[in-house]
């Protein structure tokens, strides 16, 4: 069973920088995806970032030019760096892989996310 751990999290203040990073284990079959989504308080979970994989990236519009999407397919890890942090960033994020273990065949795995605050 894959398996998705969260790492990086934690409290900085507005204007800091953050790099969450994503590593799976388990079974790890093509990789479709990889994406980073988060969940405030009160809110539905929404897309952040991510990345194919042919290496388009997608980018919510309240983050573009603020955060980067990177992975390292080799080692199963998916990044991502957050700049020029807000307030509104404030949420748990979970990273996700989408994976293809058949032609047929596609699933997500979640990991179960680490909690990022910015505030002063």
């Amino acid at each position: 069973q894959v398996q998705l751990v969260e790492s990086g999290g934690g409290l900085v203040q507005p204007g800091g920088s953050l790099r969450l990073s994503c590593a799976a284990s388990g079974r790890i079959f093509s990789v479709n995806a990889m994406g980073w989504y988060r969940q405030a308080l009160g809110k539905e979970r929404e897309l952040v970032a991510a990345i194919t994989d042919s290496g388009i990236r997608h980018y919510a519009d309240s983050v573009k030019g603020r955060f980067t999407i990177s992975r390292d397919y080799a080692e199963n890890t998916v990044y991502l760096q957050m700049n020029s942090l807000k307030s509104e960033d404030t949420a748990v994020y979970y990273c996700k892989f989408n994976l293809r273990p058949t032609a047929s065949s596609v699933m997500d795995y979640w990991g179960k996310g680490t909690l990022v605050t910015v505030s002063s």
